[in-house]
């Protein structure tokens, strides 16, 4: 079992831009239409029992896929997780656990229904670093586009210098993304 931050970036860190919109990314086309990224994103979530996000990472999903006037968007079928200071609106049928506070007790939760499988933190990356904080981080997945966006939310933003990450795999999909899996030692 992991807790792996499984995510796309941009070359320069940020996994939005400044207006929280991810134009940058569905411009390269839906994941079936990049050879081989389908295949691997399924495997991956094959692997997930729980997952974890926060409040505008959800707050995206119900507005993208407008999942409150159409529930059977929600994209999950596994029990997640959403950190939020905030009330945010409910998705019926939808199995969301809404919590506040220390990731480490709910990491423990998230652990116990993943039942052995993987959680998987979606995002954002203060969310992620609150969870490497706490030494709850096991690896880091990044699907890196070709482009640049100077500034928006960032990918983690924290110091993570010693020990280093260990780089344990490259892929190439196309000439696209470079998915980059690194362990959290």
């Amino acid at each position: 079992m992991k807790t792996q931050y499984y995510t796309a970036t941009s070359i320069d860190g940020y996994l939005a831009d400044e207006d929280n919109s991810l134009d940058w990314l569905f411009q390269f086309g839906e994941i079936e239409e990049i050879d081989g990224v389908d295949e691997d994103y399924t495997q991956f979530i094959d692997q997930v029992g729980a997952l974890a996000m926060g409040s505008t990472t959800y707050e995206w999903i119900i507005e993208h896929e407008n999942v409150l006037e159409n529930p059977e968007k929600w994209p999950y079928e596994i029990p997640a997780w959403v950190f939020s200071s905030r009330e945010l609106p409910k998705i019926d049928g939808a199995n969301v656990h809404f919590v506040q506070g220390d990731v480490a007790p709910v990491h423990a939760d998230m652990v116990e229904a993943a039942d052995g499988k993987n959680v998987w933190l979606v995002g954002g990356g203060d969310l992620v670093g609150q969870f490497h904080d706490n030494d709850l981080l096991d690896e880091i997945i990044l699907s890196v586009a070709p482009v640049t966006l100077g500034s928006g939310a960032p990918l983690l933003p924290r110091r993570i210098t010693t020990p280093p990450l260990k780089l344990a795999s490259v892929q190439k999909y196309d000439d696209v993304f470079a998915v980059l899996t690194y362990e959290v030692q």
